[in-house]
Parts: C-alpha cells; structure tokens; sequence
C-alpha cells in the first residue's frame, strides 16, 4: 500500500509565519560565536536546508497556513503558544484559539527559570490545553543539558499534567555544542522517570541506533522527525518502524522554519514504510501519546 492521502495527517511541528520571522531564534544569539551565524543567515542552522520557504507577504497568515495543510492533507498541527508574545508569534495564539480543530498548543520552556516555569506550564495547561511541553536544550541560555536536575520540576509537571515532553536530541543544527543533547542521556532520565513520556525531535543523529535500542528497552520513549525532509530520514529509524517500533515514530515537519510542505509530502511517498506503519505514523501514534 502507498502512502494514503486522506488519512488526516498530524503534524508534530509547525509554526505560523509572518512578515518577519527572524526574531524567532533571538533567544539563541548569545550562544553563537561565529560571524555568518548572527548576519548572513536566515536562521542559525540555514547551511543544512537548500530551500527554507519564502512564504511572501500575506494578508491572513492563518489561511494561508491553512491552506497549506490542505494541499497535503495535514488534518491537524501542534504549534508553540505563549502567555505574553510578540510580532509573529501572536498568531500562534490566535490560531488556536480561532481553530482549534485545527491546531493545537505546546509550549517551549526554560528550565533556568525554576519553579516559576513549573507555574507557568500549569497556567499554559489552563488557558491553552497544552498538549506537550517542547525543550531545546542545546539551545537554551544557558545551556541545560538533558540530564541536568534543573529539568526535573519539568519532568514532573508533565507527569502529573499527563503530557509528553518533546526535545531535541542529537548534534543541533547550529553552531552550537552538541553535549546537552547526546542521546545517551535519555537512559538516565527514562529509567528515573518511567512515566514521562518523552519524544525526541531532529534527529538524534549521529545516535540513531542507540536512540532505537532506547526506545526497545523504555516504553514511553518515542521518535519524530522534526526537521528532516523524508529522503533524509535515518535508516535506523525507518527499519525500527518496519520491525518493533510502529508504534514509536511520528510525523513531525519543519514549516516554515525550514523545510516546505510541498517538499516534505513530494518526498514522503518514496519511505519505504510498510503498509501497516504508515496510519500510525502519519496520525495513529500521534493520537495515543498526546491525548488528541
């Protein structure tokens, strides 16, 4: 069976664009030493995308975006909210509020920030219905690597909100150090805290294989595919999802960070993906681990 077209496809990753969608990765620059980093990109890891989307200038971006899902067949997507946003990132707010068939909320925290954080993830479960809390642990300033104890108090909060915790896990795609988010910390955090259910985004590279085995030994540990265009999924992950892991590995994209809709679903049909795997990994998994 090929890819099917009309099975309401999740996606685990998508943002609103807007005019201007630089400001998006401010959060970042105190991390990045090198030159072309702060001034020649459109986003600190743009050296690995060929394409990144040039949405133009629209009038209604949430129709726009809609429109877009539409095309390929994306029923529904999780997007990151805030309490207090600006520029672009009102309309994530305003999407899920407006649409909420349509879109669903995440949030992206700062374990630096203690036990307010852990306050402000409740209060983001209450006014937005979180469906996750989303972590970039290279990335966070400062740094906080995965098996750091400042991330405990976001590891219970999920677990008592019976939410996952979604992180990216591997070399990050910036030029910034990779020690935060080696896979080998997953072991730790698993075994501490069976009942966190936790999904690792972009990548795991260059620990796809020790990421499957992970993912064999804990079962509430999970993969998706945040950020690579489907030609360039791990092999590891491909064959775990053909074997023992259709139940691990979720669609995640990258719109419009970095990759279109159009090249994600032009290459998705040349996975090979058994028939079985592909209801569960276009949607089914996506609907049991966050509660959708």
């Amino acid at each position: 069976m090929p890819m099917p077209t009309d099975i309401g496809v999740i996606d685990l990753m998508l943002a609103i664009p807007g005019d201007d969608n630089s400001a998006m990765y401010d959060f970042m620059k105190p991390l990045l030493m090198d030159e072309q980093s702060h001034k020649l990109f459109k986003m600190p890891a743009a050296y690995m995308f060929k394409d990144i989307p040039d949405t133009g200038k629209q009038g209604d971006y949430i129709a726009y975006t809609l429109d877009k899902m539409d095309e390929v067949g994306i029923g529904r997507a999780m997007i990151s909210v805030d309490e207090a946003p600006e520029g672009a990132a009102l309309l994530q707010n305003e999407a899920v509020r407006k649409h909420p068939d349509r879109f669903f909320a995440s949030y992206e925290c700062n374990p630096n920030k203690g036990m307010e954080e852990v306050r402000k993830i409740r209060r983001m479960k209450e006014q937005f219905d979180i469906k996750a809390v989303t972590a970039f642990p290279a990335g966070t300033c400062p740094t906080v690597p995965l098996n750091d104890k400042r991330w405990f108090p976001i590891f219970v909060t999920c677990i008592d909100l019976d939410i996952p915790f979604c992180s990216c896990v591997g070399v990050p795609g910036p030029r910034i150090p990779m020690e935060a988010q080696k896979v080998e910390h997953l072991d730790e955090i698993c075994w501490f805290f069976p009942e966190l259910k936790f999904v690792m985004r972009h990548g795991a590279e260059p620990w796809t294989e020790l990421a499957c085995k992970l993912m064999l030994k804990y079962e509430n540990l999970y993969y998706s595919t945040s950020a690579f265009a489907p030609k360039h999924y791990p092999q590891d992950i491909i064959q775990f999802a053909n074997t023992r892991g259709a139940d691990k590995i979720m669609y995640a994209g990258y719109f419009p960070m970095g990759l279109s809709l159009e090249r994600i679903f032009s290459d998705m049909p040349g996975v090979p993906f058994k028939d079985e795997v592909w209801p569960k990994f276009l949607r089914g998994n996506a609907e049991r681990v966050f509660k959708l």
